[in-house]
């Protein structure tokens, strides 16, 4: 009966209702569970606090949103009808199928004083259509969109599978379905736990989720891949995108967010045994601070935070990886403090001195891997010529090198501070830290052609020389030749 079909709105419209009938695909699903999630949403539609809830998906709908019909009970029962229970098979239908499944177009109009034509849904009906009478983009030139009454039913189900979050809802679409069937379900267990509270309190709102759409949406997706780990199922490459909607007759609104699926392997990564626990401090390091009134010292008792920056600057990098690696990585792996951030960030507070033990390669070198897709003979030459340089610096308490190395902003600059320390180290009769080979291979792609991205190599032998200098000692003793810079460079939209 039901099948997934690529179409955002309607999938998670889809997966919302094998969630509610507690089944894990589409094709499971029975006449009986289309009934049950029918009668729960025409129980809980037609009032609060879904009721006002359902202006930003469905406005004007007779049942739902429009005042004439809220003391009406027949009509409301009568709309109620026509759009939840189109699905049964006594349903008379039109000779042609919809564009959804493929389902013979249900031959009723969806509105209770039958205005509509038969088997033709608006913006009332499926977020983000045309409103009625408008014939543009619809063949024939006949207003609606031609629908099945188990189309339509999927399409009323969405707003049970979103997010309510910043007066719009939230939803994830993904070429997995057991990733995608978790987002809905979980959204799901939220907006029940919530209508039942609020029927209880009488209270008229659906409350907003606490959480920042970004962080909400990483957080939600790692616990699914934390689940697939658990009931040991295979991982599967896989892609998510949000979308952050309001169908509001007024500003009608869409906005939609990206996670390729390199950047979902690469946090599936992060949750394995070898990872985890240096990944959960990055994490906890990256959650929002309270705003503190002057004099106060801590958290008020009620705080909670509502976003995680790590989280919400993935997302940033997703929109643009060759142009804000470099910067991400300088934050988040070298502990590089973020410039004029305010008292809330904790970025601002971040440093390679003070926090040397959080710079893993071990979390660095993956990133390379599956986020930048950097070769693995450069990323082994990188990691070489940090270890060398450790070596060198550790050796012969090179203060001086291992500061400049660290501030150097020009590309000859740094070439000269190399070739002088390895020429000193070699004059004291040492073999060489730097070969052509590997300086090449890091810096350049010719012959003092500096690559477009040394800045980046620059600060992955960083990371690769703080881990091994912190864990010789080096680092301890001498941790004021580490230079207190912060990057001026903005990476996090809005922050």
């Amino acid at each position: 009966m039901l099948e997934y079909t690529g179409h955002p709105i309607l999938d998670v419209g889809i997966a919302t209702i094998v969630s509610f009938a507690d089944k894990e695909s589409p094709e499971e699903i029975t006449e009986a569970d289309l009934e049950a999630i029918a009668d729960y949403m025409a129980e809980n539609y037609r009032v609060n606090p879904l009721r006002s809830f359902l202006t930003v998906v469905f406005p004007n709908a007779d049942g739902y949103t429009q005042p004439a019909y809220f003391k009406d009970p027949d009509k409301q029962a009568d709309y109620m009808k026509r759009v939840l229970r189109a699905f049964r098979p006594e349903t008379p239908t039109l000779p042609e199928k919809d564009v959804f499944l493929e389902q013979p177009v249900a031959d009723i109009s969806f509105n209770v004083n039958n205005t509509l034509p038969p088997g033709r849904a608006f913006r009332q009906h499926v977020p983000l259509q045309t409103a009625v009478d408008i014939i543009n983009f619809h063949p024939y030139g006949q207003p609606g969109l031609p629908i099945s009454g188990l189309a339509l039913l999927a399409f009323q189900a969405y707003p049970l599978g979103s997010a309510k979050c910043q007066g719009r809802t939230l939803s994830v679409h993904s070429d997995n379905p057991a990733i995608m069937r978790h987002f809905a379900a979980t959204f799901l267990e939220r907006n029940r736990k919530a209508v039942a509270l609020a029927r209880q309190t009488d209270s008229s709102k659906l409350p907003e989720t606490p959480l920042k759409f970004r962080t909400l949406l990483i957080q939600t997706l790692l616990d699914a891949a934390d689940r697939q780990m658990k009931s040991q199922r295979k991982e599967e490459p896989c892609a998510i995108t949000a979308y952050h909607l309001t169908n509001s007759g007024q500003r009608a609104a869409l906005d939609i967010y990206y996670l390729p699926s390199q950047m979902v392997g690469y946090l599936q990564l992060m949750l394995s045994a070898d990872y985890s626990a240096a990944w959960a401090e990055l994490v906890r390091q990256a959650w929002v601070l309270p705003k503190l009134k002057r004099g106060q010292k801590n958290a008020p008792a009620d705080f909670q935070p509502d976003r995680n920056y790590l989280y919400e600057d993935l997302f940033n990098l997703a929109e643009d990886i060759p142009g804000r690696a470099g910067r991400f990585i300088r934050i988040y792996f070298l502990r590089d403090a973020r410039r004029f951030a305010d008292q809330t960030d904790p970025r601002g507070h971040y440093s390679t001195r003070r926090q040397a033990g959080l710079v893993s390669w071990k979390l660095t070198e993956p990133f390379l891997r599956r986020i930048l897709h950097m070769e693995a003979e450069r990323v082994a030459h990188i990691r070489a010529l940090g270890d060398a340089l450790a070596v060198y610096v550790g050796r012969e308490n090179d203060r001086r090198f291992f500061r400049n190395f660290y501030t150097v902003d020009r590309y000859d600059y740094l070439r000269t501070a190399l070739i002088k320390a390895n020429n000193e180290h070699v004059r004291r009769g040492n073999p060489p830290f730097l070969t052509l080979d590997n300086f090449l291979s890091v810096f350049e792609e010719g012959e003092e052609l500096a690559r477009p991205d040394w800045r980046l190599a620059r600060d992955l032998v960083l990371i690769r020389m703080v881990e091994q200098l912190h864990a010789s000692g080096w680092l301890g003793a001498n941790a004021d030749a580490v230079p207190e810079v912060a990057t001026s460079d903005e990476i996090s939209a809005g922050s």
